[in-house]
């Protein structure tokens, strides 16, 4: 673990730089899988069949929420006893986290086949898209446990100390996605079926990576013991990261909400039932790719920001955070100009429709992500205090915004505005939701305060001590 003191001694801003972009083209590839579909499946098959991925994407989010879960709760724990310097805990938390990975995987994937029919209608398919939707489901299981596993990998390695490995394996399952996608479905006239395949291909050849990464960790020594369950690290572990199944786990209850609420008041509108449904899925798909970018920073940074806290050095985790911040409004406010200006050039690139699928479809990018600087913000200051080891308060945050608010409010908001209401509930949990945020900002920085650099050996060894009763 000594050779990881340099994120105690390296300038932050190199160190974000380091270990966030990576962890941004990680997340960001991991987004363009679905996108990449869409784009072909919309070129080649029709709205219909973006209609169709929309309704099976929930399912795709579930699997990532329990990856992150144990991923990221494994590289919180992972980076705090990288700081404290706790080399047995450190090594029991990865195989742990492992273990637990892969059984979480195949569990899923078994109740994903006996519950299938059920898990489309509750997503909103239609009668026009729910041949499209359970052809395309029907494979996408499959590569399920190889997605979970790559997923929740990829933070335990960037934790680790290799960033370019987790992006470059992630990297490379995309590529091989984009090059079949093409293949499977203009050239072999697979259809869904096709699309589904070139998915989970990639998502194999990923998993396969990190299997080999798994054997060759680079800052602990892994050993038949550390595959043995411990309840203390598990609960450890699943406890820190809550926080990343929560924000991934409400997308999912927000999806199911929008889907259905989308079906029911766009079959009253002109626009009817299918339009509505396929655009505000390409919507927030869309929105994943921004998303990709903000948590990207926090994530990227969660290692640096864990490692420095716990070695007691608070200044200069004051410091990543008011960077990182900085980093998120800019994300937020270039991504708002795009939504607001552009439109219909992002529309585009999943084919041309008629004009009244255009017109409901630059009404929903310009009024759904209207506030998406503030989500950004948001997000990032959830992930910073999970990285700090207080995944109740970064629990607090994630539901806020993206259950108790955004679920009630796609849901009363129609009643009011018809179809439009849809659209305002991502904006009025935004506004509402970081005004909490700026509390929990004061309260954080308050706290940082106890700890002093230069008290650095007495604050280490409270640290630990912390760390210690907390997996007893």
């Amino acid at each position: 673990m000594e050779r990881n003191r340099f994120m105690e001694k390296e300038s932050v801003g190199k160190l974000m730089l380091k270990f966030s972009v990576p962890c941004i083209l990680s997340l960001l590839v991991s987004s363009l899988y679905n996108i990449v579909d869409q784009i072909f499946i919309g070129q080649g098959i029709g709205y219909l069949g973006n209609g169709a991925t929309n309704v099976v994407f929930p399912v795709t989010i579930i699997a990532l929420a329990m990856a992150l879960m144990i991923g990221d709760g494994c590289a919180a724990c992972l980076s705090l006893c990288q700081g404290c310097k706790d080399t047995e805990r450190a090594h029991k938390s990865v195989g742990n986290a492992v273990v637990i990975l892969t059984a979480a995987g195949i569990i899923f994937t078994v109740c994903l086949f006996i519950f299938k029919d059920q898990f489309l209608y509750a997503f909103g398919a239609t009668e026009n898209n729910f041949a499209y939707a359970q052809e395309y489901f029907l494979y996408i299981m499959i590569g399920i446990p190889f997605f979970m596993f790559s997923n929740g990998m990829n933070s335990m390695i960037r934790a680790d100390g290799s960033p370019q490995f987790a992006m470059i394996s992630t990297l490379i399952g995309a590529v091989i996605n984009v090059i079949l996608d093409p293949v499977t479905i203009f050239v072999f006239h697979w259809g869904m079926m096709g699309a589904a395949l070139a998915t989970i291909t990639g998502q194999i050849v990923s998993a396969l990576l990190a299997v080999y990464y798994l054997c060759h960790m680079k800052s602990v020594d892994m050993k038949k013991e550390s595959f043995s369950l411990k309840a203390a690290i598990s609960k450890k572990v699943l406890s820190l990261g809550i926080s990343s199944f929560l924000t991934q786990i409400s997308i999912v209850a927000i999806m199911a909400a929008m889907n259905n609420m989308l079906v029911i008041y766009g079959a009253r509108s002109r626009f009817g039932a299918d339009i509505p449904l396929t655009v505000v899925g390409i919507v927030m798909k869309v929105f994943q790719i921004v998303i990709a970018f903000s948590v990207g920073i926090a994530a990227g940074s969660q290692p640096v920001i864990g490692f420095n806290y716990g070695a007691g050095l608070h200044l200069r985790v004051k410091k990543i955070f008011k960077l990182m911040v900085a980093a998120e409004a800019c994300v937020g406010f270039v991504s708002m100009i795009l939504f607001e200006c552009f439109p219909m050039e992002i529309i585009k690139l999943f084919g041309n429709e008629n004009a009244l699928y255009n017109e409901f479809a630059v009404m929903a990018f310009r009024t759904y992500l209207c506030t998406i600087i503030l989500c950004c913000i948001q997000k990032s200051i959830s992930i910073f205090l999970q990285a700090l080891g207080k995944p109740f308060l970064s629990m607090g945050l994630s539901l806020l915004r993206d259950f108790v608010l955004s679920v009630p409010l796609v849901i009363l908001l129609p009643r009011l505005f018809g179809l439009k209401g849809t659209l305002y509930s991502a904006p009025a949990a935004d506004i509402i939701s970081f005004l909490a945020v700026i509390g929990a900002a004061v309260f954080v920085f308050r706290h940082l305060k106890d700890g002093r650099d230069e008290n650095k050996e007495a604050v280490l060894q409270k640290k630990k001590d912390r760390v210690n009763l907390a997996a007893e």
